[in-house]
């Protein structure tokens, strides 16, 4: 049976869903060329698309062959599917095909409304009628439409350290009734940087380009620098394109962080040692950061044998710009060489971590030097004896 066009429009905000989205209607049957927008403008010497479904309500599935009437001269309007230029569809019972009509209007086109048609029609029943549908497209011909951009973010303020990763995710969307190429930038404060990816890869991009009516998700990636003091801090992101550009302001609020570093008192990274003692090597920890270092752990590694430990183990707290004094005790082993060797000092705190390598020179106990003059004297006074009880002979 033959459906008309008026009975399309009737019902097409009870069917704006696509059939992918909505249980099927039982008291609906038949077949149906749908559209979101039915009366679309264009602007001459462009080239524009519209949306369409054939939709299959409690039918078996045929095919369908289809045409558009009413092209004006000069225009090229071609149905694709799938991307490519097409000629016939195939909906399965409930189900719909996707659609699109393209139009090339030529650049000296009037400026008068057009109608297309858009019709379906499938093989010839056994009494001689024909399953058709069509329809109709309204096209308005307007000299500039202006183009207009938005740009949505999903989370506007993200809070971290300086050593966190800000990512923000923009929905841009393209308002006008053009393909448009979006140009995307940030503004952000000196020395922090910005970068813009794919929202689901890692090529970086400075431009996207967004179909009209629809939308894409790009990532606005920030690096704050490392020495950043806490605060909030503003960020501008612009899309533009064309005669169209669209704002967004972003925050980002950066927590203390501390900063650690180790030395020795006035500064110094070298001590003296004795092998097989114990030397006390006073260290000096500092809070350079923004927030205090709380449970400051001490450790240290030296050459294989040697001992190191620290007074105190655990430091309680540092304020930031504040220092607190501990001592690492080394004992080398009694049987180090003398010479110069390396000892590295450790201060972690909740992810913050230092570390200081300190030279230590190290020399023979005094006691073993008494014994080697005694054993050089003893010597002597053997050899002096010697000569003189057989230099008689």
């Amino acid at each position: 049976m033959k459906t008309s066009s008026v009975a399309v429009l009737l019902i097409f905000a009870s069917l704006a869903l696509p059939a992918a989205a909505t249980e099927p209607n039982k008291d609906v049957k038949g077949l149906y060329l749908l559209t979101d927008y039915p009366a679309v403008s264009v602007r001459p010497g462009t080239t524009s698309t519209v949306s369409l479904r054939l939709q299959n309500y409690g039918l078996p599935p045929e095919r369908y062959a289809l045409t558009v009437d009413g092209t004006p001269p000069g225009w090229t309007v071609t149905l694709l599917g799938g991307g490519q230029p097409i000629a016939a569809a195939m909906p399965a019972t409930d189900q719909s095909v996707s659609l699109q009509l393209r139009l090339d209007v030529p650049a000296n086109a009037d400026l008068t409304t057009q109608t297309l048609t858009v019709k379906a029609e499938g093989t010839v029943k056994a009494e001689g009628e024909s399953s058709e549908v069509s329809l109709p497209l309204t096209i308005n011909l307007a000299k500039e439409l202006p183009a207009k951009l938005a740009i949505t973010p999903q989370l506007p303020s993200l809070r971290g350290t300086p050593k966190s990763s800000f990512d923000y995710t923009l929905g841009i969307k393209n308002d006008s009734g053009r393909n448009l190429t979006v140009s995307v930038a940030a503004t952000a404060p000196p020395n922090f940087e910005t970068s813009f990816t794919e929202a689901y890869g890692t090529q970086e991009l400075s431009s996207v380009p967004i179909d009209a009516g629809a939308s894409k998700d790009v990532k606005l990636k920030v690096r704050p620098p490392s020495s950043v003091d806490a605060g909030t801090f503003p960020i501008e992101v612009t899309a533009s394109a064309a005669d169209a550009s669209a704002k967004t302001d972003l925050t980002m609020e950066i927590a203390g962080q501390p900063r650690l570093s180790i030395a020795g008192r006035d500064g110094l990274v070298s001590a003296r040692a004795v092998a097989g003692e114990q030397t006390t090597v006073p260290i000096i920890v500092a809070n350079d950061g923004t927030a205090p270092a709380d449970n400051i752990d001490l450790s240290g590694s030296a050459p294989s044998g040697w001992k190191i430990t620290f007074e105190p183990k655990t430091i309680d707290r540092i304020a930031p710009n504040a220092t607190s004094e501990a001592n690492a005790l080394l004992t080398p082993t009694d049987k180090s060489l003398a010479g110069d060797y390396m000892a590295t000092i450790r201060a972690a705190s909740r992810g913050e971590n230092a570390s200081t390598q300190f030279r230590v020179t190290v020399g023979t106990s005094t006691t073993w030097g008494m014994v080697g003059v005694g054993v050089i004297g003893a010597a002597l006074l053997l050899m002096v004896g010697a000569v003189a009880r057989f230099g008689r002979r």
